[in-house]
Formats: C-alpha cells, structure tokens, sequence
C-alpha cells in the first residue's frame, strides 16, 4: 500500500507542477494563438510536421541504442518515452537526468538490466549532443563562406564541444583508467558538497563521481563493441537536429525572415540556452535572447517576436502537454503496470480489509523451524 500512495503523490505532484507551469506562462498560449494567424499558415504546417519528424527521429535513435546493447524495444513503444522524457525534464531541470531516469526504470519494469538501459540512455543523450554539435559546425561553416559569421559565436561552439568531449573523454579514460577520472571529479564532488552543507543545514551529497565513471565507462565498453549500431543512434539524433533546424528556418520563413544568418543564429542561441538555462527547458529566458539576437540583425522587434513565440510554440508546448499524456503509456506510470502489482499474492493479502465481525483465520501451515523439527523426527 505504500507503493501505491507513493505512486499518487508522485503523480499528483507532477500534474500540480505542470497546471503552475501552465499558469505561470499561460499568457504565451494566448500570443502564441494571436501570433500563428499571421503566418504564412502551409509553411507553418510544414514546420510542424518538420518538428514532429525530430520526434520519430529520436524514437529511432533510442531503438537504436538499445540494441546497441543487445536489447530489442521498437520505435513505436519508445515515442511515449520520448515525450515523457521531455515532461519530466521540464518539470524537474536537471540537465535531462529525469528524463532518462525515466528510460532506465521504464525498460526495467519490461526486464531489461539496469546496467544496459543506464548505458543506452547515456549513449542517447551523448548523440544529442553531438547532433546539435553537428548541425553548429555546419551551420557556422556556412556562415563563414558568406561572411556573416560573428566571432561570440565561436564561445558558444565551445562550450558544446567542451561538453561533449568531457562525456567522451569520460567514457574513454574511464574505460581504461577509471581510477584516475574518479580521482580528477572528486574534486568538484567535495566542491558541491560543502556547498551543500552550507545551504543545505548539513546535508550531503550522494557521493556521484564513481557511480557516474562507472555508468560512462560501461557504456564506452558497449559503443566500443557495436561501433555500428552506435554510429546508427547518432545519425538518428543529427536526424533530429535537422529537423529542429528546418522547424525555426519554416517558421520563419512564414514570417518573411530569410536571412541565413539569423534563421541560424537564432536557431543556435533557442537550443543553446534551452539547454543550459536554470528555468524548466529556458522558458522566459531563451525568448527573450532569441529576440534580441534577431533584432541584432535588424529582423524587427514584431517580426522576430512572431518567429520565436510561434516556434517555442512548437518545441516547448506541444512536446510538454504530449507528454503529460503520454507518459501514462509508460511501464513507469501505467495504470495496468500498478494493477499486476496490487494482483501479486503479498499485495492481495495485505490490502485484504476485514469486514465488521469477520476474524482472519490463523495460517496452519508450519513454520520453517517446526518444518525442519517434524523432518528430523
């Protein structure tokens, strides 16, 4: 019975977050609806179908991480992942770790080893990254070619490489000397925890730095083994950031902004801070840069207001109330999933309420000792 009120509370705590996050920004609905009438509305749908396509793209790429370690799970089941993944990460920022949480304990209750959904989940969110790498290099080689390239750009491209290569050197270090990668991310370790003490009255950090080498390294030893399958998550996951790119380029072309420059840019900067910002998935802050950087190439305050309300649209709102639907089809949240648990026999016995009068019958069977005793005798 405590399962099951936990799992309540959990729930309930999660649709009261989503309805404030509703609420707070709720205004953005209400532009959002204004602001789409005036678009060129065959390229607008075009851009949703584009962004929809990343969706498919990353339900694929999990497929295929998962059989990166020789387990089987079809893109169709790992769409709902996909969205409830992207729920939880809004309601809970924690650089996507709720998310793939939400991947591990979903393929544990379908049987799979922790140890191979924790690596695949790793393998996923590295192609991530590296798709968004991708797209960035090609997108500021493009931009070089034509002159409109800004050297603040290349800060930004820095910090995904920086990000990207810690969880590839972490992966490849860790595999060969896990020891001396354990030993270099103590030190941020103890940096957090004293924070921690600080502000927390006392409190602790779980100690992080081995369990995550571990994790890493782990699933170096698998994308070492299946080199093939893995390029295949990746190609799957810059899939996706194509897509993503062709949503901002439509939307804004719907709008009549056609500088390569600043579709690009603009494109950069969304995804960027999405990522890196303290708010659930950059809401409030990844608008109001977007705008001021397309106002930086002369694209009016109007105009650039349209694109980015009408793309956030897009990638924020529809993935977020997706999500809270479909993350219900989840092993994690399923009602059918907690059903089969209540129907085990220790869960039927002690949910049993007796009714006024009745009295349990005592068990006659014999306890192990006696059993032992009678065998002897």
């Amino acid at each position: 019975m405590q399962g099951n009120n936990l799992r309540k509370i959990i729930i309930g705590a999660i649709i009261i977050i989503g309805l404030s996050v509703v609420l707070l920004r709720g205004d953005q609905l209400i532009q959002l609806i204004e602001t789409v009438q005036k678009g060129y509305l065959p390229l607008l749908i075009l851009a949703l179908v584009s962004q929809l396509g990343k969706y498919v793209c990353q339900s694929h790429a999990y497929s295929a991480a998962f059989k990166t370690v020789g387990e089987k799970r079809k893109p169709r089941e790992m769409l709902p992942l996909v969205f409830g993944a992207y729920f939880l990460n809004t309601l809970a920022p924690s650089l996507n770790m709720a998310g793939m949480g939400l991947v591990i304990d979903d393929s544990r209750r379908r049987g799979i080893p922790a140890g191979h959904s924790t690596s695949a989940a790793l393998l996923m969110q590295m192609s991530i990254e590296s798709g968004f790498l991708f797209i960035m290099i090609c997108g500021f080689t493009v931009l070089q070619f034509t002159g409109h390239l800004d050297p603040l750009w290349l800060l930004m491209l820095l910090f995904v490489v920086f990000l990207v290569g810690a969880m590839a050197g972490i992966m490849i270090i860790g595999r060969k000397n896990s020891e001396l990668v354990v030993s270099v991310l103590q030190h941020p370790e103890r940096i957090l925890n004293n924070l921690s003490k600080r502000f927390r009255k006392g409190k602790e950090v779980d100690p992080w730095a081995t369990k995550l080498v571990k994790s890493f390294s782990e699933a170096g030893v698998t994308i070492s083994q299946n080199p093939r399958k893995a390029a295949l998550v990746f190609l799957f996951s810059i899939g996706a950031s194509i897509c993503e790119l062709g949503c901002f380029t439509l939307v804004g072309l719907a709008f009549g902004l056609t500088m390569p420059s600043a579709l690009i840019g603009g494109y950069v900067v969304a995804t960027l801070f999405t990522m890196i910002s303290v708010t659930p998935q950059g809401i409030g802050v990844v608008e109001v840069i977007t705008v001021a950087l397309l106002a930086a190439y002369g694209v009016p305050v109007s105009v650039g207001t349209a694109v980015v309300l009408t793309y956030r649209g897009f990638v924020f709102w529809m993935p977020f109330v997706t999500g809270a639907i479909l993350i219900h089809r989840t092993k994690s949240f399923s009602r059918e999933t907690e059903k089969k648990r209540l129907e085990e026999p220790q869960y039927s016995r002690l949910d049993h309420r007796l009714e006024p009068g009745e009295h349990e019958e005592p068990s006659h069977e014999p306890l192990p000792e006696q059993d032992e005793d009678l065998s002897k005798r």
